[in-house]
């Protein structure tokens, strides 16, 4: 049920074969949306969350998926503690023509997020692009969703988000920065679109929650113990949220990693009002959306070849010793879906657990596993 791309590609952290569970994407959407919809999130909103996090396990984007349907994470707890807004009505504070300042009303990223990158695709439809920044709102998942929204509308998509602070500056001692992703999807006319989606630390916070389910070990080079000292202890990285910026250290390009994780900061936390990461209210984040019509530019069939132009000459570069193949941005993600959506998402034995958990919780039946 795997992938043609080989598993040193596709990452050490997948899990085997012979640990999966094997879910029906469909069934778990339902079920996730079930979920929120018994925490009074309205049902149309509940697929749309539901969806987001589906999505990204479909596209083998584990450390964002249904991974975070957990009691204890934030989604639900939040939910549950009544710190997000179930029922949220994100409003426009402020705006022009192209660009709107949005108050998420407190509600899921998930939903809010949706909302936003739909606005900032209407206002391209009219004016050629659309900008939106938001506060007011909490984690949004996979950026590449928000994004990738986008492609269907003839449109380059952009999403980032910040959070609380977890990056190291370079020649800094304590974390000031976000993992702060950047996602820009670029719609292709054969090829697969261009689908980039990076943190701007060396890997996001996710990354270490799967090496701790999985019992790994993870590099020194992605994180620091309490005490800044290399850790190849993921639950140690994790606890301390002291993670290194792309680039690791100044020899390596580590002010790169910096300086762009700071530049989502200035969109998504100073442009918005949300704050920058180091300022952030406890678990609150801030969100930059952006939607730029191709057809501005040229027209989208000559568009649309000049990108699979682009793309195949990429692909087309001689590959190093060890490799078959050279790989464009979003590739491995779209053939792992095409996988995915035949045979199911594997998911390893504690992610089954939560979900169980929450079945019994919320009386939900749990019908979710393939035969």
């Amino acid at each position: 049920m795997q992938s043609s791309i080989p598993n040193s590609i596709l990452g050490y952290q997948r899990v085997p074969d012979s640990d999966s569970v094997y879910v029906d994407p469909a069934k778990l959407t339902r079920f996730c949306s079930d979920v929120f919809q018994s925490l009074h999130v309205p049902e149309s909103e509940a697929i749309i969350a539901a969806d987001v996090l589906v999505q990204a396990d479909l596209r083998g984007v584990d450390s964002h998926g249904v991974a975070h349907m957990n009691l204890d994470s934030f989604y639900l707890s939040g939910l549950l503690e009544g710190s997000i807004n179930p029922q949220p009505k994100p409003a426009i504070r402020h705006e022009t023509p192209s660009t709107a300042l949005m108050d998420g009303d407190n509600g899921m990223g998930l939903i809010v997020g949706y909302h936003a990158m739909a606005d900032a695709i209407a206002r391209a439809e009219h004016v050629g692009s659309g900008w939106v920044a938001v506060h007011n709102t909490h984690h949004y998942g996979m950026a590449a969703y928000f994004a990738m929204m986008a492609l269907p509308h003839n449109m380059i998509g952009i999403s980032m988000t910040n959070a609380g602070p977890q990056m190291i500056p370079t020649f800094g001692s304590q974390p000031m920065i976000g993992t702060n992703p950047i996602a820009i999807a670029v719609p292709a006319h054969k090829e697969p679109d261009f689908v980039l989606d990076m943190a701007t630390t060396v890997v996001a916070g996710g990354k270490f929650e799967i090496a701790s389910r999985l019992g790994l070990q993870i590099p020194d080079s992605w994180g620091q113990d309490s005490s800044g000292r290399p850790t190849t202890d993921p639950n140690v990285a994790n606890a301390a949220r002291r993670y290194m910026p792309l680039g690791i250290d100044r020899t390596n390009g580590s002010h790169k990693g910096y300086g762009l994780g700071a530049s989502v900061d200035i969109l998504t936390g100073v442009l918005s009002s949300a704050g920058p990461s180091f300022l952030l209210p406890k678990g609150y984040c801030g969100h930059f959306f952006g939607a730029i019509r191709v057809d501005g530019f040229s027209t989208v069939e000559d568009f649309k070849d000049r990108m699979d132009q682009f793309l195949i000459g990429l692909k087309n570069t001689p590959p190093e010793q060890g490799h078959d193949r050279v790989y464009v941005a979003g590739e491995i993600e779209h053939e792992v879906k095409l996988v995915r959506s035949r045979h199911g998402i594997p998911l390893d034995q504690e992610v089954i657990e939560r979900l169980r958990k929450i079945s019994g919780r919320f009386e939900i039946p749990y019908e979710i596993e393939l035969g």
